[in-house]
């Protein structure tokens, strides 16, 4: 479906996507003025569609699913009653589930396509800059690669001129400041961004009226639907109660469910009792090992524990070894060199560790951590490999990304 386009009319030079801009723009500090003459609309303009897949096994949320719905109004292209709606809460509490799951439904209401970007604000390595995604998005609307300003405030001035006249969904994940945020920030029209944090980025509030909703833990009935939505399967015996202590120790946040149903699952055979007597087992080790006094943070370190040490020894081992990783996406040559094992070999560990729900399939031989997860792996791997075993895993890998780097120049 053609889009507004709101850089200048088209010449010869194409980006690597096919499609080309002459971008007509004037004066590069702030307080200059920008010129980004518009181009008539045309079959050849992109739409980008970057939302990741929809949340699987998605329940309950019901409140907070329909307080997002409200920000749109009326059913059949209403207007956008909100610009900026920022979801806060804890680690584990489901705020990108529950964005990436509402978004699918509603897509359709924005008809020049979809941005998403994963700001990475609470990763333990550096967060992607303001900068770096309107780059990102730039060129995914269209904008050659070099015809993309040098300066920040006319790369965002060119944004948002682009944006003026589209309706367009934009999901800011993982943001921890308003600074990460407010460049990405439509100046006007009908686009609606949509931005998660466990910080409540008073900012955006007081300054640009953006709407909060705090996600919290579950009510203990949506925690134990949640549960027993993913062991229904495996175990339908489960009682109520049984489960609600299972939740209980949970914290009823969804991260730490799931990953305890998980592992239920995995287990049908042993009574939930049993299950649950070795959660609560796990959280005397655990206080060995946690300086923290947060009790939903503490709930998730405990049902990661648990689910850690489930694991085979040659899992656990990759696991741990994925967490010195220096980026929290990462391929199969990558895990296979860290771990100093055959692809094959390495690929049914990773199988294994995202059955677990302790990794994230996200391409063909591509995966990634959850953040808390990989924060949990690296603790373990300082905590289990010596530092000899850290620094030959990182060699094996460095000496990889060298040797995979020459053989692309032809070295």
């Amino acid at each position: 479906m053609p889009a507004d386009d709101r850089s200048a009319p088209r010449d010869s030079r194409n980006d690597v996507s096919g499609t080309s801009r002459d971008v007509v723009q004037a004066g590069n500090v702030s307080g200059d003025i920008h010129f980004h003459q518009a181009a008539p609309r045309g079959g050849s303009d992109p739409r980008p569609r970057q939302l990741p897949a929809d949340v699987h096994a998605f329940v309950n949320r019901t409140e907070e699913l329909g307080r997002l719905n409200a920000v749109l109004a009326g059913r059949e292209g209403g207007q956008v009653v909100v610009s900026v709606h920022v979801v806060a809460g804890t680690a584990g509490a489901g705020k990108t589930s529950l964005i990436l799951h509402w978004a699918h439904q509603v897509k359709d209401r924005f008809p020049d396509g979809q941005l998403f970007v994963n700001l990475r604000g609470y990763d333990p390595g550096e967060p992607v800059t303001a900068e770096q995604a309107l780059r990102r998005f730039l060129r995914a609307l269209g904008v050659a690669p070099g015809e993309v300003p040098q300066d920040m405030d006319d790369a965002a001035a060119l944004y948002r001129s682009i944006l003026a006249d589209r309706r367009m969904l934009i999901v800011l994940d993982n943001a921890a400041t308003a600074g990460q945020v407010r460049p990405l920030l439509p100046g006007s029209g009908g686009s609606l961004v949509v931005v998660t944090s466990r910080n409540r980025l008073a900012g955006l509030a007081v300054r640009d009226g953006a709407r909060r909703l705090t996600l919290g833990t579950l009510p203990e009935p949506e925690a134990v639907a949640l549960l027993r939505a993913v062991t229904r399967e495996y175990r339908p015996e489960d009682d109520e109660e049984s489960l609600a202590q299972l939740a209980g120790l949970c914290a009823r946040l969804p991260l730490a469910l799931r990953i305890a149903a998980e592992r239920a699952a995995s287990h049908p055979h042993l009574s939930l009792d049993d299950l649950i007597a070795e959660l609560r087992d796990e959280s005397v080790l655990w206080d060995a090992l946690s300086t923290g006094s947060d009790e939903d943070a503490e709930a998730v370190r405990t049902v990661l524990t648990w689910s850690y040490r489930a694991l085979a020894g040659p899992a656990a081992r990759l696991f741990r070894l994925l967490g010195l990783h220096p980026a929290p996406e990462f391929g199969l040559h990558a895990a296979a060199a860290l771990a100093d094992l055959t692809l094959g070999r390495t690929r049914q560990l990773l199988d294994d560790l995202v059955g677990a729900h302790l990794l994230e399939q996200t391409a063909p031989d591509r995966f990634q951590f959850h953040d808390l997860l990989r924060a949990y792996a690296t603790q373990q791997a300082h905590a289990e490999e010596g530092v000899q075993q850290r620094q030959d895993a990182l060699h094996r890998l460095l000496e990889w990304y060298l040797h995979t780097a020459t053989r692309l120049r032809g070295g």
